[in-house]
C-alpha cells in the first residue's frame, strides 16, 4: 500500500535574474524587474512529496519530524535570508530562476532520504508561480 506524504516549510530568499554572457539591455529584455542589479526577495513556499509503503510496525511511510529536520538542516539554513547569488554555492555558476531552485533542493534531498522513496518537490515563488520537480 503506497501513500504519499507531505511536508510544507517556508524561507525568504533574495536573488537576481542574470546571465553575466548578455548584455544589460538583454538582461533586462528577457528578466525584467527580476534583473535588479540590487536583487529583489521572495517568500518562497516549499513542499516536499515522498511516496512510500507503509510500515506495518510504524503506520508511517516516513516520520515527518525526521522529514521536518532534514529540511531545515539542509535547506532552509542554506537558503532562509540569504542572497542566494551572493551567499550560496549554488547559485555562483547558475541563474536561480524557480527551475533551478528547485532542482537544487531535490538534489541536496536526494542525497539524504533512501531511493526507495519517490520523492517530488514544489517550489512557490508567489501564490500564482509555482514549479516541480521532477515532473
Amino acid at each position: 500500500m503506497k501513500v504519499a506524504v507531505y511536508r510544507k516549510e517556508h524561507f525568504n530568499a533574495a536573488h537576481r535574474l542574470f546571465n553575466p554572457d548578455w548584455s544589460d539591455k538583454k538582461n533586462d529584455a528577457v528578466f525584467g524587474k527580476c534583473n535588479n542589479p540590487n536583487y529583489h526577495g521572495h517568500n518562497y513556499e516549499l513542499k516536499v512529496r515522498l511516496i512510500g509503503e507503509v510500515d506495518p510496525e510504524t503506520g508511517y511511510v516516513f516520520d515527518m519530524k525526521i522529514l521536518s529536520d532534514l529540511i531545515k538542516e539542509n535547506v532552509l539554513k542554506k537558503f532562509d535570508h540569504k542572497n542566494l547569488n551572493l551567499d550560496t554555492t549554488y547559485f555562483k555558476e547558475l541563474n536561480p530562476t524557480a527551475e533551478n531552485i528547485v532542482v537544487v533542493i531535490w538534489n541536496i534531498l536526494r542525497e539524504k532520504i533512501e531511493k526507495k522513496y519517490d520523492l517530488k518537490v514544489y517550489l512557490y515563488e508567489t501564490e500564482r508561480n509555482h514549479v516541480a520537480y521532477p515532473i
